[in-house]
Formats: C-alpha cells, sequence, structure tokens
C-alpha cells in the first residue's frame, strides 16, 4: 500500500500532508509521544476508581486490543481513501455530514486537550516556584499567569510553527523519556518512600460498584489517545505497508501500556484510595526526586502541544481548502500551510488555549470531557470507516462478514463509552 488506492476522489488533496520520509521509529516515537501526555498522572487515582489492580490492568488489556485495532484500520483507512488526515478519511469514507461531525469533534477535543496540557504545565510550574522561591508574596516572574504566557510564547509557539509533523521527533525522544524518569520515579518511591511521604493503607480490592470499573474509561481513551495523530504519521512515513504500519501501531501501544500500568500501580500501592488526579501533588513537595520528575514531565507535556496542535490546524487548514473551493473555484488563491495562514492559525490556536487554562482550576473535569469525546476517535469513527473501506476489497465473505461485525461493534463499544461519560459528568453536576 504505497499510495491512494482506485477509490481516491479527484477532487481531494494528496494523500500526504507531508513529503514521506519518516522512519519506522521517528513513526513510532511520534506515535508513542502522542499518547504518553497528561492522562500519565491521572492513572493512579484510575486505578483506585476502578477498585484496584486487578480491575483496572483488566479493563485496560481489553481496551489495548480496541485501541491497537483502531490504529491499524485508520491506516488501511488513509490508503484506501486516499487522505492524508484524519478527518479526510471520514469524510472521503463515510460522507460530508460524517465529516462535518468529524470536523467538530476532532477540533472540540484537540483544544481541550491543548487546554489540559496547559493546565498540567501551569500545576507544575506553581509548585516548582513554591518550592524553589519561598517567601511571600512570591516574585512576579512565579506567578502561573505569567509563567504560563511566557512560555507559551517563547517556547510553545516556536515549536509549533514548522510546517511539518516530522520536525517533532526529535524533541518526541525527549519527551518519552522523560515520562520515563517520571514512572522511575513513582516506582522507586513506593520501595524507598522519602521522608515525610504517608502511605496509604487504604488499597481497595474489588470496586465498588460494576459502574466504577466503567468510570476509568474516559482516563484510559484520554491516556491513550494517539488516533488523531495515526493518519497523519502514517502518511509521513517512507514505508506505507499495513504489516509494517501494524508492528509500529502495536509495539508503540505496548510500551505506553507498560508505563501507564507502571505509574497507576505503584502510585495507587502507595497512595491507595487518597491518590490525587494529579500524582505529583501527592508527595512531598520538598522531595528532590519529585521536583526533578516536575520539571522533566514539564518538559514531556511541552513536546505533547506541537503536535496536537499541528492536528488542529490541519482541521481549519482543510475548512479554509474546502471555503474557498466553493467561494472561488477549484484553487484557493493562499496555501493554507503557508506561513501567512499557518502563522496566524497557530498564534489563535496558543492564545486561546492559554486563555481558557487560566480560567479552568481542575483538571479532572477536562480529562472526563476529553475521555468522553475521544471515543469517537478511538471506536466509533475507525468502526465506521472499517465498514466503509471493505466495500472496495475483494475479500472473501467469511473474512468480510467478520471484519464489517468487528466494526460494528467498534461502533457499539464507543457509543456506550461516550454516553457514559457523559451520563457521569451530568451526575456530578452540583
Amino acid at each position: 500500500m504505497e499510495g491512494p488506492r482506485s477509490g481516491a476522489r479527484p477532487e481531494d488533496p494528496p494523500p500526504a500532508a507531508a513529503p514521506p520520509g519518516l522512519s519506522a521509529l521517528g513513526a513510532g516515537v511520534i506515535l508513542l509521544k502522542s499518547a504518553l501526555g497528561a492522562g500519565l498522572l491521572s492513572f493512579p487515582w484510575a486505578f483506585a476508581r476502578a477498585g484496584g489492580v486487578g480491575p483496572a490492568l483488566l479493563v485496560e488489556l481489553v481496551s489495548l486490543v480496541f485501541l491497537a485495532s483502531g490504529l491499524v484500520v485508520l491506516g488501511y483507512a488513509a490508503s484506501a481513501s486516499g487522505q492524508g488526515t484524519y478527518q479526510g478519511v471520514v469524510r472521503g469514507l463515510c460522507g460530508p455530514a460524517a465529516g462535518a461531525l468529524c470536523d467538530a469533534c476532532f477540533l472540540g477535543n484537540l483544544l481541550m486537550i491543548s487546554v489540559a496540557l496547559l493546565r498540567v504545565i501551569g500545576d507544575q510550574l506553581e509548585k516548582l516556584s513554591a518550592s524553589l522561591l519561598p517567601g511571600s508574596p512570591p516574585p512576579w516572574y512565579a506567578d502561573q499567569r505569567v509563567a504560563l504566557t511566557l512560555l507559551s510564547a517563547l517556547v510553545l509557539l516556536p515549536l509549533s510553527a514548522p510546517r511539518e509533523l516530522g520536525s517533532q521527533k526529535y524533541t518526541s525522544f525527549l519527551g518519552t523519556w522523560a515520562a520515563c524518569y517520571l514512572t522511575l520515579v513513582i516506582v522507586l518511591h513506593y520501595y524507598f518512600p522519602p521522608e515525610g511521604l504517608v502511605r496509604q493503607l487504604r488499597l481497595s480490592r474489588s470496586p465498588s460498584s460494576w459502574t466504577s470499573v466503567f468510570s476509568v474509561f474516559p482516563t484510559i481513551c484520554f491516556g491513550f489517545q494517539c488516533h488523531e495523530a495515526a493518519v497523519s504519521v502514517y502518511c509521513s512515513m517512507r514505508s506505507r505497508a499495513l504489516s509494517h504500519w501494524a508492528l509500529v501501531s502495536v509495539l508503540s501501544l505496548l510500551a505506553c501500556c507498560l508505563v501507564y500500568s507502571l505509574t497507576g500501580a505503584y502510585g495507587f500501592l502507595t497512595f491507595g484510595t487518597e491518590a490525587s488526579a494529579d500524582i505529583l501533588m501527592s508527595y512531598p513537595a520538598d522531595d528532590v526526586a519529585v521536583l526533578v520528575a516536575r520539571v522533566v514531565f514539564a518538559v514531556s507535556v511541552v513536546t505533547v502541544y506541537p503536535i496536537v496542535l499541528f492536528l488542529g490546524r490541519s482541521v481549519m487548514q482543510d475548512l479554509w481548502r474546502r471555503t474557498h473551493r466553493w467561494a472561488r473555484g477549484s484553487r484557493a488563491p493562499v496555501d493554507p500551510a503557508g506561513l501567512w495562514v499557518r502563522m496566524p492559525l497557530t498564534v489563535l490556536w496558543v492564545a486561546l488555549t492559554l486563555t481558557v487554562a487560566l480560567l479552568v482550576p481542575d483538571l479532572s473535569e477536562i480529562i472526563g470531557a476529553i475521555g468522553g469525546v475521544s471515543a469517537f476517535f478511538i471506536f466509533i469513527f475507525p468502526g465506521l470507516c472499517l465498514i466503509r473501506a471493505l466495500d472496495a476489497e475483494p475479500l472473501g465473505p467469511r473474512v468480510k462478514c467478520g471484519l464489517e461485525l468487528w466494526g460494528a461493534v467498534s461502533v457499539l463499544v464507543g457509543v456506550f463509552i461516550f454516553g457514559h461519560s457523559v451520563a457521569t459528568a451530568v451526575l456530578e453536576l452540583p
């Protein structure tokens, strides 16, 4: 599968958002780093809500089957549709109505993810300032609003400016090692607790109810979601063989699962049902290893933000193309990926997400909303795309029927997770 198939429509943009050039290692690292983000801090809290290590790991492993199959399906669907973006694949295979829904969900979800990432960075900066700059009142530059604004302008904006996704592979290596360091700190602090750490003995051995197990699905979806980046990463690879892409996807998710499972299990075993939604908040503020973990995890989250912005910007660029196609013919007067369109969109994204992040106080509320909407990208849209893409394939009736059944099951699971997340959010309203 080295290019678009015959089913691609002639008026659609080329299949690759960027000239292909990513190696398997580079693609795997970007995919892994897209998933290893702010959700890492919430897994001990999710293990506590699920009723312990056993139930949480079971839910995680079951989810992993759908997560991996969703990534493989998206690569297959990108090849079948000849599209280079997630929303383009959905629009090309499922029609304009599904494409419009995908655009809205995609843009809203990525905006919320960006806000969550900034919220995590702000929390870490606040704790670092309190530990390194004691005294009252703190210096003006230690104020979270000032520090986060400066970081957004001087670091996030330049990192998000490049045109191609492949440029993120170098910062993704750094971010991956930073996330692994955080996991190492949590594991070692379980066996060698620092002075001042109070271990909790309230370890639930079973879920309080069957609904509490399902309540962790949004956190898992939030933690493992790299599906929004899957099509762009696949189309940026040098080798687009489906078997090659499947191997990259599975290995990336397995590595991600290892990091998340260790963090969740040892964080829960340390703090039990008192585990915070931001696990670093549960440790002593003056512990040196935790201080370093705050710094490196902030670095890790910083490296995720440009990838999320790139994907959100691609939605707006596609909208630009379609708007000008309808209004002025088949050719837009200005390239939406050019500097004069790309940079204003980037500045707008950073400014909007920064404003919302400074106004939203609670990260757990954002995670619940993101996890519910993520069900569309992990389960629902891949299932629909699989069903529609099979129409162009000369497959045997049994194979085709089995794949269609799997697509339908994926859609149903996604609808259930989304509905459960919405119902939980409504019931928890004050």
